[in-house]
């Protein structure tokens, strides 16, 4: 298998300096290591090996942009090892919240921006968590309201900062979280990693079967009432490593070729 970094805008055969760590140790156990200049020719370098899976590695692509990825990885003769379906699946908040149900935010998602406030009033929460179907808005006031009217200036914000609301908006209800507590792992072919090796809580394992991706990772934390959430789910190719190193993200992937 081969790994693809995004590459440099400047140096195409070097990978953007956000992932040059990575690449670089991913190059020294051995593995094939590629660019693709994005924002450039679209070319791969070295070019991919005809049959091979190829695993990207690098910043979030929104549906299109992963699906012109993904055809740009078949006309070179190769294979995504998330096809876009999987990458959907885990990078999505309506595609992996339902069927988490029970152990995260009750969640409910509007494809249309314009119903979101209507939707909000009908709900009549205390709070609410307001994010698009990816991320939600870090600065600023951030992503929690109280009042259905607040959902118009907050969308306004996330799309000034942003450059686009993805998807839809999906509003959470809002959970109190223990501070300290949050910890991200990732899941390889349903096998929970803990940094480190550490230990993976029952939650995290119990997680693993149930997202169609062969690689995503998880947040989860001590919600104030004692019980563990999960806070998030993310494509493993394009979630940050939080709490991690590279050589432990690494770990994740001994033994697969």
């Amino acid at each position: 298998m081969r790994v693809v970094f995004p590459a440099d805008y400047f140096a195409v055969r070097e990978p953007d300096a956000a992932f040059a760590e990575q690449a670089a140790l991913f190059a020294g156990l051995g593995w094939p290591v590629s660019t693709f200049a994005f924002g450039g020719d679209r070319r791969f370098r070295p070019a991919l090996e005809a049959g091979e899976a190829v695993l990207y590695r690098g910043w979030m692509l929104n549906v299109d942009a992963y699906r012109a990825f993904g055809d740009a990885v078949v006309g070179a003769g190769a294979r995504l090892w998330t096809p876009l379906d999987a990458y959907l699946s885990a990078h999505h908040l309506p595609r992996w919240a339902p069927l988490l149900a029970d152990v995260t935010a009750e969640t409910v998602c509007f494809p249309d921006p314009g119903e979101v406030r209507a939707g909000l009033e009908r709900l009549g929460w205390e709070r609410y968590f307001v994010k698009d179907f990816v991320k939600s808005l870090k600065t600023g006031a951030g992503s929690v309201i109280t009042r259905p009217e607040q959902a118009e200036e907050l969308m306004a914000r996330m799309t000034q900062f942003r450059g686009e609301i993805e998807g839809g908006v999906c509003v959470r209800r809002f959970e109190a979280f223990v501070d300290g507590t949050e910890s991200r792992f990732f899941v390889r072919d349903g096998q929970a990693f803990a940094a480190g090796g550490g230990p993976v809580p029952e939650l995290v394992r119990a997680v693993a079967g149930r997202v169609p991706s062969r690689f995503f990772s998880v947040d989860v934390a001590l919600r104030s009432d004692g019980a563990w959430r999960v806070v998030e789910v993310g494509d493993g190719q394009v979630s940050d490593l939080v709490g991690w190193t590279v050589p432990q993200f690494a770990a994740v992937w001994e033994g697969v070729t």
